[in-house]
């Protein structure tokens, strides 16, 4: 084991339940954050992923100015098991070469405490094994449907089509060493003040 390597720490949740809102409470306490879908979106910029894109998922997807229209790729891809592989296939790869790089780096800053990844699938792509520590963050399937409403994002057969593709909920409650609840931010503050000294050992 590297002398200067910090915890690694994977976010488990469901969609909308909070994962990105406790990476921000970490990094408010000098942990580093890998936020994958901004590497995601930053990749969905460049042209030969659009090229990918274009070839697989056809013109259906991008707008009249040739960008990537969100909304329609992620209609396209949540479809089947085979179209949510295939995007998979395309970007992941990228998106994993990244964060090892960010990793390395982050590695080399004595004042970053620990490295977080805000990672959507963080399991799925078995990163989970790289992680040296595993937070689940449960919140009420009502709290987590509202908050997707909110953002625009998805109606209730949606959110649940979606976590079909995934591995189920209490599977990656399982697999991580510390459960928070995010039902109520204050409350949720708590817990991550309590943790923290654990997370960073």
């Amino acid at each position: 084991m590297q002398e200067n390597r910090k915890n690694i720490i994977g976010i488990l949740g469901g969609i909308a339940s909070g994962k990105s809102t406790v990476a921000r409470e970490l990094a408010k306490r000098g942990c580093v954050v890998i936020d994958a879908d901004k590497i995601a979106k930053q990749l969905l910029l460049s042209k030969n992923v659009k090229k990918q894109i274009r070839d697989k998922f056809g013109r259906g997807v991008f707008d009249d100015a040739g960008r990537i229209n969100k909304k329609k790729l992620a209609k396209a891809v949540f479809s089947s098991v085979k179209t949510v592989k295939a995007i998979n296939a395309i970007i992941h790869p990228m998106v994993l070469e990244k964060t090892e790089e960010l990793i390395k780096e982050y590695n080399r800053r004595p004042a970053v405490k620990a490295i977080v990844l805000d990672m959507p699938l963080l399991a799925e792509v078995g990163w989970n094994k790289k992680c040296d520590k595993l937070i689940f963050v449960r919140c009420d399937d009502r709290i987590r449907l509202k908050r997707a409403q909110k953002k625009g994002v998805l109606k209730q057969n949606e959110l649940k089509k979606r976590e079909n593709f995934q591995i189920s909920l209490d599977k990656k409650a399982d697999m991580a060493q510390y459960i928070v609840e995010n039902n109520d931010l204050s409350e949720l503050i708590r817990q991550i003040e309590k943790l923290f000294p654990a997370l960073i050992s």
